[in-house]
């Protein structure tokens, strides 16, 4: 499920004024930090990480894992900063971002 040119536009502009609710330091993508991408996934849909991984392909490599192993989409990368988006069939509008930011 690839985002579409435009579903990437709207996740930008939501994405803009997200905080990161996940941080991913030197230890990589442990246990812990891939139960927290599920539950953030599953309850915001779209969320802004942040990569404190100081060479740049390997913090590349760690967000192409972050989004195979959630199966979800990367929606935008801006330096140390990734917004990913997996879509919850059903999820909490109040918490959802993007059903709670929807134009």
């Amino acid at each position: 499920m690839a985002l579409t040119q435009e579903q990437k536009k709207q996740f930008k502009s939501i994405g803009h004024h997200l905080k990161p609710v996940l941080i991913v330091a030197d230890n990589g993508l442990t246990e812990g930090v891939l139960a927290e991408l599920e539950r953030a996934l599953s309850d915001h849909e779209l969320i802004k990480v942040q990569l404190r991984i100081t060479e740049r392909d390997a913090r590349l490599a760690a967000i192409d894992e972050l989004c195979k192993a959630s199966h979800s989409e990367l929606a935008q990368v801006i330096g140390k900063m990734a917004l990913i988006y997996r879509k919850n069939p059903k999820a909490n509008k109040l918490l959802s971002n993007v059903s709670r930011h929807s134009f």
